[in-house]
């Protein structure tokens, strides 16, 4: 069985969009692509830190996350090529639409004195990007189990070719924007 999100945007977000910038073609419609889900972590903490961050963002996705590595030596930041600084993971057709879901539905609405999504975090290009300060909006997270706070991006690729069109597109699935801001 689809994703509910699925449903809804074959029933709903794609004639809404249709009819009203009369698109010839139902391909011409903005889609999600994927979400991408990325975990930094600071090179400077100890060892561990790197896999109690995969090991949160797979409880969250549900996939097996892949680690990144830096590609320069950068003395500053105590950073040496080839070492691990965080990990992510690319969602894609139902554990996209699944995860987006839970996102809109249960995550968000947990983070303390949230009044909306900014507008403002599109690339240009029709992508949104939003930093979550917390994993543990996710009830998937045990509190409990928590060593330390980590953040993360989650980016929403989609096919709009601009801002508006996405930001139309995202609102008629469900993502809550704030108003005038």
């Amino acid at each position: 069985m689809k994703a509910r999100l699925y449903q809804k945007y074959t029933s709903e977000v794609v004639p809404a969009l249709k009819e009203k910038h009369k698109y010839g073609n139902a391909h011409q419609v903005p889609r999600m692509v994927k979400i991408v889900v990325n975990m930094g972590v600071s090179a400077s903490l100890e060892k561990n830190a790197v896999e109690d961050a995969a090991k949160d963002l797979a409880l969250i996705t549900g996939r097996k996350p892949v680690t990144s590595k830096s590609r320069h030596d950068i003395a500053n930041f105590k950073l040496r090529s080839g070492q691990v600084i965080g990990c992510r993971v690319t969602l894609r057709r139902d554990a996209m639409y699944e995860f987006f879901d839970r996102l809109i539905a249960t995550a968000l609405p947990r983070i303390r004195d949230f009044r909306g999504l900014s507008e403002r975090s599109f690339d240009g290009r029709g992508n949104y990007t939003l930093g979550v300060a917390d994993q543990t909006i996710f009830p998937e997270i045990e509190l409990d189990k928590i060593k330390r706070q980590q953040g993360m991006d989650i980016t929403v690729v989609t096919s709009a070719r601009t801002n508006v069109a996405a930001l139309e597109f995202l609102k008629l699935m469900g993502m809550p924007f704030a108003e005038g801001r």
